[in-house]
């Protein structure tokens, strides 16, 4: 993923959907369906936050925000259509209506020295904190952990938005970014990681994704109980795996202490600008700590765990 060293990179996330949450009854539905805290998104924010299955079990991630009275849930595509399709099972006789917004924006992520100042050239306003949200002209930027940006525009705005950022911003590959989300601590659920991991496994609660403080939703008899007993024994790991080959979401990892018993699984790898691939792995926290955790077999590659770029507490 080559690129100059003093240029911001943008990448096309045209791999991502978005459904739109509109009608009245909107915020309290999502309120009442998801982990996060919707009731305290104002146009003005943003949070990541994840659906679940009544086990307490993450059916998708997401980036949720408002850019007035909708609300904008940004996933990966593959999972767009059965996420939509579920919460609008849920709708009965709530004033809210689920759309497939995906086509209606062009959606670009800008990250590197410079892309705040960039931002401020080509909108005139910069998000100041992690997860602030800025409007223009019916285009939105938010702003992401570890100073990233994400440019969300109506489609016929293109052509000024991509005019606006040449000659000061090189591309990149769309891996690029999720690269960049891996090395953020951000876990993206994909179908292969479906029902697998309670938020907590994959640090939703560390990133501003669970709140233990409101009512009820799917799941949260379960989150509730693994956060106030301290029952957690896995977390996710920032790793770095030095193969050739790709390393694959729902991949299962294995570690002395538990024999042929897997110890963790995959969430999400991308190639690393240096060398190898870097990794998201929900690992058991015992087995993270004896550091011998290996990709696929007690004799396969081992991970080297990397420090992530948030404070983490290590449950056991």
């Amino acid at each position: 993923m080559p690129h100059r060293n003093t240029a911001p990179l943008v990448c096309d996330l045209s791999t991502l959907a978005v459904i739109r949450f509109s009608g009245s009854d909107a915020q309290s539905f999502l309120h009442n369906q998801l982990t996060c805290d919707v009731a305290a998104i104002t146009p003005e924010t943003s949070t990541y936050g994840s659906y679940c299955t009544p086990k307490g079990r993450m059916l998708a991630t997401f980036l949720l925000w408002r850019p007035g009275d909708d609300f904008l849930m940004q996933l990966p595509s593959a999972l767009r259509e059965p996420i939509q399709k579920r919460l609008s099972t849920f709708i009965l006789r709530s004033k809210v209506k689920a759309t497939d917004a995906s086509n209606e924006w062009i959606k670009l992520g800008l990250a590197g020295k410079g892309a705040a100042a960039l931002i401020g050239r080509s909108f005139g306003r910069v998000p100041q904190a992690a997860h602030g949200v800025a409007h223009l002209d019916g285009s939105t930027i938010i702003r992401l952990p570890v100073d990233r940006f994400e440019i969300v525009a109506p489609k016929h705005k293109a052509p000024i938005i991509m005019e606006s950022l040449a000659g000061e911003a090189d591309m990149a590959e769309p891996e690029y970014w999720d690269w960049l989300d891996i090395r953020a601590g951000v876990p993206v659920i994909t179908p292969a990681t479906q029902e697998q991991f309670v938020p907590q496994m994959a640090n939703l609660d560390l990133i501003g994704g669970v709140s233990f403080t409101k009512g009820c939703y799917p799941g949260q008899e379960i989150v509730s109980r693994t956060y106030h007993r301290g029952t957690l024994k896995q977390r996710m790991y920032l790793a770095n795996l030095m193969v050739e080959e790709r390393p694959q979401a729902g991949d299962k990892l294995y570690s002395t202490a538990t024999g042929e018993q897997s110890c963790g699984m995959i969430v999400n790898a991308a190639r690393s600008p240096g060398d190898g691939y870097d990794a998201l792995a929900v690992i058991q926290i015992a087995s993270a700590a004896r550091g011998d955790v290996r990709w696929k077999s007690l004799d396969g590659p081992p991970l080297k765990l990397l420090p992530l770029p948030y404070q983490t507490e290590r449950d056991g």
